[in-house]
């Protein structure tokens, strides 16, 4: 194998890799929710799948909402499912499961899976293209590879951007704080010296004024 087939097979690696997602399980008892977070770069799709175990007479609801509050995607008594959604912007976004069981019941435990993409692992490369190009030119696997590994060179510049851009906004609050810091340290100099003298001068005049100097 030559050398551009050894990158390239380390690429598709790295790709497979990079695209490989575990799915999150848990319990959730009865009458409670649990809610899990995490970001989204801007105008990224991000999307979920989820499957809940049944339970005779209780329902769980799962509802996603963004850092203000807003509602991105929500759904009553579910089982199994997909849901999408996107921001324009980078955001947190919070997942929440919520279990209810009437009164009259006695509830369970149940599990919930959660399997969650985002940007280039949401893409289906084979079906995209074979719908987009016809069946008469599907892309050779080698071809799909080249594609996913362009997508994920963007992805990986994106991120990149991205960071450099928050390390650029830490260092301008940092240097903001150091001059905020400085600023109040110096005046509270100024006020210890000045209080200090005015103490000096009260002391010297009531000293003098009882003629003991």
């Amino acid at each position: 194998m030559d050398r551009f087939g050894v990158v390239l097979l380390a690429l598709v690696g790295a790709t497979a890799l990079f695209q490989t997602a575990q799915a999150i399980m848990f319990g959730l008892e009865p009458n409670t929710q649990k809610c899990l977070k995490d970001d989204m770069q801007g105008n990224q799709i991000v999307a979920g799948e989820y499957e809940v175990t049944g339970a005779p007479g209780q329902k769980i609801n799962y509802v996603v909402r963004d850092s203000k509050g807003h509602i991105m995607s929500q759904k009553e008594d579910i089982s199994k499912g997909k849901f999408t959604f996107t921001s324009e912007m980078y955001d947190t976004f919070e997942i929440c499961f919520i279990s209810q069981v009437p009164p009259t019941h006695r509830g369970v435990n149940q599990e919930v899976s959660l399997d969650i993409k985002k940007g280039i692992e949401t893409k289906s490369y084979e079906g995209q293209f074979m719908s987009a190009i016809g069946e008469a030119a599907k892309l050779k696997p080698l071809e799909v590879d080249l594609k996913r590994l362009e997508d994920l060179s963007d992805a990986i510049v994106q991120d990149f951007a991205l960071m450099r851009k928050r390390e650029e906004e830490m260092r301008d609050t940092n240097e903001s704080t150091n001059s905020r810091v400085l600023f109040f340290s110096i005046f509270s100099m100024c006020c210890l010296l000045g209080l200090a003298t005015w103490q000096v001068l009260y002391l010297r005049r009531y000293f003098i004024a009882k003629k003991l100097i």
